[in-house]
């Protein structure tokens, strides 16, 4: 007997099925029989083991599924409310009743806990309004909002100090996280919450944009006359 037989490695025979991945339908005896070992527990078939990655696969896609569904009750919902607060911008007759409503639909549609707009620009009417803060463009107030009153891009998360001592002044100590939307030459709009997780870097702010773009566009009209 020829004692030059060539020994296959067993990163060769794993190589070779890897380039031939059907071979186990020529022999689907071998499925049957084949162990393999598991992290969790004793060993079991090819076959059994193939099944039970299919049925993790599917636990993960359902899971995926139902997050997606969430994610669009959510998102219809969140739609649903901007493109009331767009009307209800539209319908105001005065800036200050627009701001008036801004705030309240941020409160109460939207459930912000410390409601806060910054205006550059002085609003008739709206004197003693405890949300309402005007605040000349070149105030050194403004200074730590100077980047974001630039580029307009919204922030969400934890603050600086120095943003939430001017945005909330006594009530700072309340508000654990904020959305922060900046409107260059009209001034900010903040939703302060009690809730660290509420909002975060990194979230979506699509809706938040518009409602930004919704009141610029709102307050134009008393502007342009």
């Amino acid at each position: 007997m020829n004692e030059t037989l060539e020994k296959i490695g067993a990163h060769e025979v794993a190589a070779w099925l890897r380039r031939h991945p059907t071979f186990l339908k020529q022999f689907p005896d071998l499925a049957l029989t084949l162990v393999v070992p598991r992290d969790d527990g004793p060993t079991a078939s090819l076959a059994s083991y193939q099944l039970e990655v299919l049925r993790d696969k599917n636990r993960e896609l359902s899971r995926r599924l139902v997050e997606l569904g969430t994610n669009a009750q959510v998102n219809e919902r969140l739609a649903v409310r901007t493109h009331q607060l767009t009307l209800a911008l539209m319908r105001q007759g005065t800036a200050a009743d627009t701001l008036r409503a801004m705030a309240a639909s941020l409160e109460e549609d939207f459930a912000g806990d410390l409601v806060r707009i910054v205006s550059l620009q002085p609003v008739a009417e709206l004197e003693q309004a405890p949300w309402l803060q005007v605040i000349a463009a070149g105030d050194a107030r403004l200074a730590p909002f100077h980047d974001c009153l630039q580029d307009g891009e919204p922030i969400c998360g934890r603050l600086q100090p120095e943003k939430n001592d001017v945005l909330y002044g006594e009530r700072v100590g309340e508000v654990m996280s904020t959305a922060l939307l900046p409107l260059p030459g009209v001034g900010l709009i903040a939703v302060g919450s009690h809730d660290s997780n509420r909002f975060y870097p990194g979230m979506g702010t699509l809706f938040l944009r518009m409602m930004g773009e919704s009141l610029v566009v709102a307050l134009q009209r008393f502007r342009a006359g």
